[in-house]
């Protein structure tokens, strides 16, 4: 298993972080990290990420769950099982404010050969949470 997180903790409401998160033709404006994302982020949609970590490349997810102002999750990969990964957004209110996480794990038996290609994405992942944390504060 291979995983990568970041938090943080924003000073808006759920409703309003909710509605920047499934706004995936704005993602290029505040996640340095975003080429673009194609498709409508809603409940059981396909979509298609592209990353500045792995330019032109699109990566092919579905919205998996889906519970509006709270989590989503986008899971991605291989048949069978082979080789999955699951992104998971996670809204915890705090008093006036939100705890945003921001999780991925790698998994399955095709990562010990494709592990090594995947690009560390921790400068990535804690950018992403900190320009929401901007977007929504503002």
């Amino acid at each position: 298993m291979k995983e990568y997180k970041a938090s943080t903790t924003i000073r808006a409401s759920p409703e309003k972080i909710w509605t920047i998160l499934i706004d995936g033709a704005s993602w290029p404006q505040w996640d340095p990290s975003c080429e673009k994302i194609e498709g409508r982020i809603a409940p059981g949609e396909k979509l298609k990420a592209f990353t500045k970590l792995s330019p032109g490349r699109a990566f092919p997810v579905k919205v998996s769950e889906f519970v509006p102002h709270q989590k989503m999750t986008w899971t991605g990969g291989m048949p069978l099982g082979l080789f999955k990964g699951v992104r998971t957004f996670t809204l915890t209110p705090r008093g006036d404010q939100v705890e945003f996480t921001l999780h991925e794990v790698f998994s399955g038996p095709m990562l010990a050969l494709i592990g090594g290609s995947i690009p560390d994405m921790s400068d990535a992942f804690q950018k992403f949470v900190e320009g929401l944390k901007r977007r929504a504060e503002t």
